[in-house]
């Protein structure tokens, strides 16, 4: 299946579950945002993953990002607890996968999902260094972290 496809299908699913999770963690900011505000901001993020899927176009995900990241900085969020929506996001994402599609799916799937919220996160982070130090954080070449995996 699609992955695009797979997400539209199972998205209620996985923001429910991804809601859950959030609630169930106690994540101080997020105590005070509940129900529907905080459906919402679940919801948003999940739209602009599926764009990003299904467009193989990571750019409006990371301006969500990134405006994400000085909104909540500016607010006071600590860097864990806006990160920690993207985890129960993804998390409830692979939940789904595992328990939807057929070990032959999973690579693709999973690697797309996590390939992007991976590279929202990565931004997320470098944003909010770059405002807590008032300087400009590059991002993070991974390819370095995996020297040797092609054969070198």
């Amino acid at each position: 299946m699609d992955t695009a496809a797979f997400l539209k299908e199972n998205r209620e699913a996985i923001v429910n579950e991804a809601e859950a999770s959030l609630e169930a963690r106690h994540v101080r900011h997020y105590e005070v945002v509940r129900g529907e505000e905080l459906r919402e901001r679940l919801d948003r993020l999940f739209d602009r993953l599926l764009e990003a899927v299904e467009h193989r176009d990571l750019a409006p995900l990371l301006r969500y990002t990134h405006d994400l990241a000085e909104e909540r900085f500016k607010d006071g969020y600590g860097l864990s607890e806006v990160q920690a929506a993207f985890n129960v996001l993804e998390e409830a994402a692979w939940r789904r996968v595992f328990a939807a599609l057929d070990p032959s799916e999973f690579a693709e799937t999973l690697g797309l999902v996590s390939s992007a919220l991976g590279a929202a996160k990565d931004d997320l982070g470098r944003t909010y260094v770059s405002l807590a130090t008032d300087t400009h954080a590059p991002s993070l070449n991974v390819r370095q972290l995996f020297a040797g995996s092609e054969g070198t």
